[in-house]
């Protein structure tokens, strides 16, 4: 593998098509895949993981599910792509409008990235107004909007989190603790008639698994609708991922706005937005809100999403997951804390992530705190005996229905010996 990494990094940006799989938050050289089945990875060197990463959240069902691969082999043989509309996008809209809350309209894109940016978009248009807020350690994708420094202290004006990204741009979001209602309350007094849109994670994923504290949720919807603005609920990760209909559906919200992708893919490039009618009927061609694109509704995507959405057939697939995940992220506490080492958990539906830390982060800045040496460690002594983790403290753990009693009672032993070396 050392010569495949040596010709990846003289071709691709540190070896890589996104950051996180070069394995700098951990260390070490990333292994090549040559397959996948089930909860399996099978490496270039013929090593078999067992898989937490799940490509970050779209597989569900497991790699490689049956109806999802012979869904995209027949739209295959019938056709990549055709330019004009096709019967499957309209069957699969009309799921996702039946699925989600408030979903009335959906327009397909092909990410979260083009989700997000163009749900914000969309905001700006019912509102006239310019400013977004988002929550410190809450990702949307990589557009120049929402790639903004996440500060931990009370309300900030944006900062630029990447290089490219203009000042005059990233001025206008502001972002604000997760879980920090007060700094909420106080950034609407400061701003509340320039505020467009409220845009947030229900349940944080990429600062780790954040939960949101008792009544947040609701109380952010409260102030944004209250103040005239959009709340945008991103479900990219979790729409579909902790239960059927997503967070929205969990926690009872009533969202303008929402963002699909990754499960409602089933690992193809498909993502979604939509939301009340009266919004969506600004897009284009009914309004002025231009949004396009040549592979958006993608016919093998949509038959990819739309058999693994079928495949799941609705609320009760989710208490299984749950139930499983749940067991093996307080197994995982308990044995580390068998051992003397600092370890706590976040876990819903099908989404956990391991923290050392003695008690569970609620924010981003106490994410920050836990012990990555530890982190560290952890994951390279979980891959040394055959099991993937997420190669970054700042990451989820996804397990899917492939996960079973073996498989996470092997995860169980692996980890108990990684622990003792801790």
């Amino acid at each position: 593998m050392a010569d495949w990494w040596t010709r990846a990094q003289a071709v691709m940006p540190g070896g890589v098509n996104s950051p996180v799989r070069s394995f700098r938050g951990v260390g070490g050289t990333p292994f090549f895949v040559k397959e996948s089945k089930g909860p399996h990875l099978i490496t270039e060197d013929g090593i078999t993981l067992v898989d937490y990463v799940m490509g970050y959240g779209p597989f569900i069902l497991g790699h490689s599910a049956p109806p999802v691969i012979e869904a995209v082999i027949n739209q295959a043989h019938r056709g990549l792509g055709y330019g004009v509309p096709t019967t499957q996008e309209v069957l699969y809209a009309e799921l996702l409008c039946r699925s989600v809350p408030n979903l009335d309209v959906v327009r397909l894109v092909n990410s979260g990235t083009e989700a997000t940016m163009s749900a914000l978009r969309v905001a700006r248009a019912v509102t006239g107004r310019r400013r977004v807020v988002k929550f410190a350690g809450c990702y949307h994708g990589h557009h120049d909007s929402l790639l903004i420094k996440a500060g931990s202290g009370a309300a900030t004006l944006g900062v630029p989190d990447s290089g490219g990204v203009p000042e005059e741009v990233a001025a206008l979001t502001i972002t604000v603790p997760y879980n920090d209602i007060e700094a909420f309350r106080g950034l609407f007094k400061q701003y509340g008639p320039e505020i467009a849109a409220v845009i947030i994670e229900p349940v944080a994923g990429n600062m780790g698994t954040i939960l949101p504290s008792p009544g947040f949720l609701r109380t952010v919807q409260d102030i944004t609708h209250q103040h005239g603005a959009l709340l945008v609920v991103d479900e990219v990760m979790t729409g579909f991922r902790v239960a059927w209909g997503g967070a929205s559906k969990l926690f009872g919200l009533d969202p303008d706005l929402v963002c699909l992708a990754k499960v409602v893919g089933a690992g193809m490039p498909l993502g979604a937005y939509g939301g009340k009618r009266e919004y969506m009927s600004l897009v284009a061609p009914l309004g002025p809100v231009y949004q396009a694109g040549t592979f958006s509704g993608n016919p093998v995507a949509v038959a990819a999403g739309l058999a693994q959405l079928n495949a799941i057939g609705g609320s009760e697939f989710y208490a299984d997951l749950s139930q499983r995940t749940q067991y093996l992220a307080q197994e995982l506490v308990a044995l580390g804390r068998r051992h003397g080492v600092a370890v706590s958990t976040n876990v819903i539906g099908g989404m956990f992530t391991l923290f050392f830390s003695e008690r569970a982060p609620s924010q981003f800045s106490e994410v920050e705190e836990t012990n990555r040496k530890h982190y560290q460690a952890f994951f390279h002594g979980l891959l040394h005996r055959g099991i993937f983790f997420p190669p970054s403290p700042f990451e989820t753990a996804f397990p899917s229905s492939q996960h079973d009693d073996g498989v996470v009672e092997l995860t169980l032993k692996a980890a108990d010996e990684v622990f003792r070396t801790l």
